[in-house]
């Protein structure tokens, strides 16, 4: 059955992705809608050849659509998500707005699809490195039993938007031809550079009280960890997440370190994500190849490799992860909702 399709965010780096998914995969549209600001309207985007104008996005903007794909940020989503359900459409929202919602379900459709029957009219995205590191952790939680997971990630620009990664590409020519370079962005030096994830930190102090992680911890660290226990319906499970940019345009890395719950084999993990959803195990250690951001960017999978028994503690993996932030990371998750919808 066909819907009537509104992408909210249209002209962004997610929008552009969803429009060209939704062509991938044939998605079933009977109209779509473009919509985003002011300064956006007006603009044509082509869709199966066809041109269409983007158009300002208000409250108004929703009425006789079926499912709203929503990507252009939280405080747009707060203001005109509940003006979407108002009108009757499921909105499947990329933003963090309402992810912790109780009411809400938090979907990966590989982990927990049976969720979505949930909906009250919103369905949140996870965030990026939550979805890329639950593909291989949520089958080896089923088949073996995850206590404790040590992460540290590797974050593209793309995280940041279309922006970021034009700022990246601009600062490395400059940098590489000795010139100087005026940022917008990110906080530091970003091309050559790499530094701790730039999204708040909650230092005790009182502006920043609100901010949901405990101290120490930045926001995209406390998402890995409150996330994944909701989309794995597990308060049990221990996460300590390390969160870093590194200059890479568009595919986020994860170094992942899993205790399990009992004693396993590198036999019993490679037959478990060898049938996992979403999977492809990478590793040619003879030519010293694993899993890289060039080798994902553009592609759905999220690669695994450097598979290899941690010696330190028992019970206790190393795994390699890495996924296209865009695609798996955002449209092609929230894509894949709104097919089970």
């Amino acid at each position: 059955m066909s819907r009537h399709v509104a992408i909210l965010g249209a002209t962004g780096a997610v929008g552009q992705e969803l429009l060209s998914i939704l062509e991938e995969r044939n998605f079933p549209i009977a109209s779509l809608k473009l919509l985003a600001s002011k300064r956006s309207a007006g603009k044509t985007i082509t869709f199966k050849g066809e041109k269409i104008t983007v158009e300002e996005l208000t409250h108004d903007s929703f009425k006789g659509i079926d499912i709203v794909l929503s990507s252009a940020g939280g405080s747009i989503s707060k203001e005109f998500v509940p003006s979407a359900v108002k009108a009757g459409a499921v909105v499947v929202d990329n933003t963090s707005y309402f992810r912790m919602d109780p009411k809400v379900p938090l979907v990966v459709p590989e982990v927990n699809p049976q969720d979505v029957k949930k909906h009250q009219g919103i369905i949140a995205n996870p965030n990026c490195t939550t979805i890329i590191m639950s593909l291989p952790l949520f089958p080896l939680h089923m088949g073996i039993g995850v206590s404790r997971v040590t992460v540290c990630t590797y974050q593209a620009a793309s995280g940041a938007g279309a922006i970021a990664m034009e700022e990246l590409r601009e600062e490395s020519i400059a940098i590489a031809e000795g010139k100087p370079y005026h940022r917008t962005v990110m906080p530091h030096q970003y091309a050559f550079n790499l530094f701790p994830h730039n999204s708040p930190f909650n230092d005790g102090s009182p502006e920043k009280e609100k901010v949901k992680a405990p101290k120490g911890y930045c926001e995209e660290e406390w998402k890995m960890v409150v996330e994944t226990r909701k989309i794995f319906d597990d308060e049990s499970i221990r996460i300590a997440p390390t969160c870093i940019r590194v200059p890479v345009l568009r595919a986020h890395s994860e170094a992942i370190n899993i205790q399990f719950q009992r004693k396993t084999s590198l036999e019993e993990i490679y037959s478990i994500l060898k049938n996992a959803p979403g999977m492809v195990i990478q590793e040619d250690p003879a030519d010293n190849r694993w899993p890289m951001p060039i080798d994902v960017t553009g592609k759905d999978p999220v690669y695994v490799g450097r598979i290899r028994e941690d010696l330190s503690q028992e019970n206790s993996f190393d795994f390699w992860v890495v996924g296209d932030q865009v695609r798996k990371g955002a449209a092609l998750n929230a894509v894949q909702i709104a097919e089970l919808l």
